[in-house]
């Protein structure tokens, strides 16, 4: 093998391997940056992953909305009519944060379904609701009609 061969041999493997790191390093960010969509049914049943970004949406259950001492720190439960979580909010909530509101917050959860959130979003004006939440609202009611009748279906 000639030195200029061995040179631009040295030159494709060195392009290769710098290539390789890039996509490493992009697919890591990616992951780190995903962020998947559960309803409180989902995280009852263990589905949603501990210490993991993600997002829970649903309705504000009435009567569930407690202000701690410190002003800023809100918990509340969430619904999607068929299970429940509680979710703990530090921060200023939007505008149209109410109970029975349909919210998605971003966060983490933790022990004992608790979700601590970092974002809350609510619904900008009557009839939009997230999809992810209307879907999820729709299923349930589905499930649950189908229990309270026996029907197989």
């Amino acid at each position: 093998m000639t030195p200029k061969r061995k040179q631009r041999l040295l030159l494709i493997a060195g392009m290769v391997i710098g290539v390789g790191i890039a996509t490493g390093f992009a697919l890591k960010a990616f992951n780190e940056n995903l962020m998947f969509f559960y309803t409180p049914t989902a995280v009852a049943a263990g589905e949603a992953p501990a210490n993991h970004l993600i997002r829970v949406g649903g309705l504000v259950t009435t009567g569930s909305v407690k202000r701690l001492p410190d002003g800023l720190t809100v918990s509340f439960d969430l619904t999607d009519n068929q299970d429940t979580i509680r979710v703990q909010y530090t921060g200023i909530l939007p505008d149209l944060f109410r109970e029975g509101q349909g919210i998605v917050a971003h966060g983490k959860l933790q022990g004992d379904n608790l979700f601590v959130a970092d974002e809350v979003l609510a619904k900008h004006d009557e009839n939009y609701m997230p999809p992810e939440v209307a879907d999820a609202l729709k299923t349930a009611h589905e499930e649950g009609s189908s229990k309270q009748t026996g029907s197989p279906y």
